[in-house]
């Protein structure tokens, strides 16, 4: 099904930016405003998860 497909995606997507988020919190020269924007994009993910998710069921 397509939106299978698109959580699919999606959950591919949270993961990858959760794994950047963490590096990038580990590092050195951490740029907070970018650090910042990148938690509220996976935030944004993950609310859109939650509720394709909520449709299938």
């Amino acid at each position: 099904m397509a939106l299978e497909s698109h959580i699919r995606e999606l959950t591919d997507k949270h993961s990858k930016l959760d794994a950047l988020i963490q590096r990038e919190t580990k590092s050195p020269s951490v740029d907070d405003t970018q650090l910042k924007a990148m938690k509220l994009q996976k935030l944004r993910l993950k609310q859109e998860l939650e509720g394709l998710r909520n449709k299938l069921n």
